[in-house]
């Protein structure tokens, strides 16, 4: 075989160099990036683009990008990015996920679409954000929290916190903290700005939901945001010799394990995802690594935050049995596993070990940890949580209806507020 010319390489050269550059941009933003359905409500559902269209929504389903997420006439969602910021959305409303992707450097941009409703976005300002409504395009180069309301018609945001930049038709507009700018669609975008905001009905229900988050997200030290006000919730951590710093579910018992109920979700380019249906199941399930240890249990031992899984890990035990996680082989339907990742409210409950906080609403009791310590010496509690919002319990008369919760035994009680009627012991596990 004869070698090449010197100008036949040159060429070839130059044919490489040219198509790295333009594979630049392909290289340089990659779509890996999964944000989480993190609180669900009522009807809400989500279309995975997967051929399916909208179909019934869950907690802890991944949201990836070009996903989109609705809710009905009684329904509202929160979806939860990495760094803890969300966005909350209230009955009908439509968004639409259009970019979730990494910057070559590492940054994360993403771009949301409100279709039609309302969106409270309560946003940290670490990453890149934009948020399509209308015909306009809010970013923000701090950390902000505002409220988007967008019809055919008409358009207004409000500025809670920080300060939001607008641009459409009309122009740009800065909008400041405590003020509402109001867009008329049909007139090219023209716009008015007021120094007040009018009070919506969901607004407790955002500001308690961002309460929530503050106050159990607080002295996170790992890499991530999202999930960790849950964890704090509904479990705690525990130092375990020879395992290190180890965390478990509340109200879980020696029978429980970290697989048994949930649902195979199939998304396109990443195949069937595990999606956990217990309220606190999002990071457990995409980092570190779950174990059987010894008089404690099933524990998660936090970690491999550099490899986001969409198989939960567990190491292999021949103590106890562990529901196999068998992903499907084939199609593109959800496949439910256990309790099919219901997860609706209630007026009364009798927590037993077992229900790893399955059917809690977050924040709707206080220090789940005392109630765990009873179940474990009982072997059950009965409770009358609060009506979910969140993290308090302040008097809602104003915020559309919702009420005081109250107890059988008469009075308004404190959060968690335990009854006299206890069951016998039937086990479980203690968190030292």
């Amino acid at each position: 075989m004869s070698k090449p010319s010197a100008s036949r390489i040159h060429v070839i050269f130059a044919v490489a160099t040219f198509s790295f550059f333009c594979a630049l941009p392909v290289m340089a933003e990659s779509s890996a990036r999964i944000v989480r359905l993190s609180d669900v409500h009522g009807t809400v559902e989500i279309n995975k683009n997967s051929g399916n269209g909208f179909e019934t929504a869950f907690l802890n389903l991944p949201v990836t990008q070009g996903s989109s997420v609705r809710t009905g006439n009684n329904g509202r969602a929160e979806v939860e990015f990495e760094d803890g910021s969300s966005i909350r959305l209230a009955p009908n409303t439509t968004v639409e996920f259009s970019k979730l992707s990494l910057s070559d450097s590492g940054a994360r941009i993403s771009q949301v679409n409100l279709v039609q409703g309302m969106a409270y976005c309560n946003l940290l300002g670490k990453d890149d954000f934009s948020l399509t409504f209308a015909q306009e395009t809010a970013t923000l180069e701090h950390a902000a929290h505002f409220r988007v309301d967008a019809s055919s018609d008409v358009a207004n945001l409000a500025v809670f916190k920080g300060e939001v930049n607008v641009e459409g038709p009309a122009g740009k507009v800065i909008v400041e903290k405590k003020k509402t700018v109001t867009f008329n669609v049909a007139d090219e975008g023209k716009y008015t700005v007021e120094n007040k905001i009018v009070e919506a009905p969901l607004d407790s229900w955002d500001k308690e939901s961002i309460a929530y988050h503050d106050q159990y997200a607080k002295n996170n030290s790992s890499p991530y945001g999202y999930g960790t006000a849950d964890l704090n919730y509904y479990g705690a951590y525990t130092n375990v010799p020879g395992y290190g710093l180890m965390w478990q579910p509340y109200f879980t018992g020696i029978g429980w394990d970290p697989f048994l109920d949930g649902a195979w979700g199939w998304y396109p380019g990443f195949g069937y995802m595990f999606a956990s249906a217990y309220p606190w199941g999002w990071l457990p399930y995409r980092y570190g690594n779950w174990m059987f240890v010894p008089g404690f249990g099933w524990m998660w031992q936090p970690g491999m935050w550099g490899s986001w899984v969409n198989i939960p890990r567990f190491t292999t035990t021949r103590l106890v049995h562990v529901t196999p996680l068998v992903a499907p082989t084939s199609g593109v339907k959800t496949v439910l596993v256990g309790k099919a990742a219901k997860t609706s409210s209630f007026s009364a409950r009798t927590l037993n070990a077992g229900s790893a906080g399955i059917g809690i609403p977050r924040g709707s009791m206080r220090n789940l940890g005392h109630l765990n310590q009873q179940v474990v010496k009982n072997g059950f509690v009965q409770v009358r949580p609060t009506p979910q919002f969140a993290a308090s319990s302040p008097s809602r008369a104003s915020s559309g209806g919702y009420s005081q919760p109250h107890s059988s035994m008469g009075n308004a009680p404190p959060m968690g507020h335990t009854s006299s009627s206890m069951g016998h012991a039937s086990g479980g596990t203690s968190h030292k």
